[in-house]
């Protein structure tokens, strides 16, 4: 029975109902089976209305997340680039008001399509953004989670960079080193020839 011809015969229903008591056998009465199929049938709502969202985004979970700087941190984290997360009490307004689920899949579908966009804004500056996915929140806000880190060419740029500073630096040093040893070695002739004629000095002197 569909959901409007459970609700069409709620009324003679309970009329019905009212006349009726619980069995000894502890089956449901007919109002408590009546409210228990509706309840079913809600939830089958919901169901398939997050099925369809899979079918659409693939990648959809559904889950609370905090709107604080450590719940998106580890949320982000999970993500693979794709992923939507959408509050329980959320996707319930999505499944039963076509208004909200249209607002709500309008804001999942800027992420999606503001991806290209960005990727070119942050390229220009030599960057790689990397998306991680949405978030809607039990409130209703929305929570677009992604960053950006140095493309692959500007990575190896840096890194040549940082290995020819090394390099420098390395064949500073070293030359630093060699210019030490010098001095040292200079240092100890100077000694030993100032020993030398020391020792010259004292052996050629004579008491008058």
């Amino acid at each position: 029975m569909s959901i409007l011809g459970v609700s069409g015969v709620l009324p003679g229903a309970y009329q019905y109902a009212n006349r009726m008591q619980m069995t000894g056998t502890g089956r449901l009465s007919f109002t408590e089976q009546l409210q228990k199929t509706g309840e079913m049938a809600e939830r089958s709502k919901v169901d398939a209305y997050a099925e369809y969202l899979r079918s659409k985004y693939r990648n959809v979970r559904i889950q609370s997340v905090g709107k604080d700087q450590n719940s998106l941190d580890r949320m982000g984290k999970s993500m693979s680039g794709n992923d939507v997360v959408i509050a329980p009490n959320i996707l319930e307004k999505m499944a039963s008001d076509p208004e909200k689920a249209a607002y709500f899949e309008g804001k999942i579908d800027d992420f999606f399509d503001a991806m290209p966009r960005l990727k070119a804004s942050f390229a220009v500056q030599g960057l790689d953004y990397q998306p991680c996915g949405v978030v809607i929140h039990e409130d209703g806000s929305v929570t677009y989670i992604g960053g950006c880190s140095d493309s692959p060419e500007r990575v190896a740029e840096v890194n040549a960079i940082n290995k020819a500073k090394r390099e420098k630096e390395a064949a500073r040093q070293k030359a630093c080193m060699e210019r030490s040893r010098e001095a040292a070695a200079e240092r100890r002739a100077q000694m030993e020839m100032a020993y030398r004629k020391q020792a010259i000095w004292e052996e050629g002197f004579e008491c008058v």
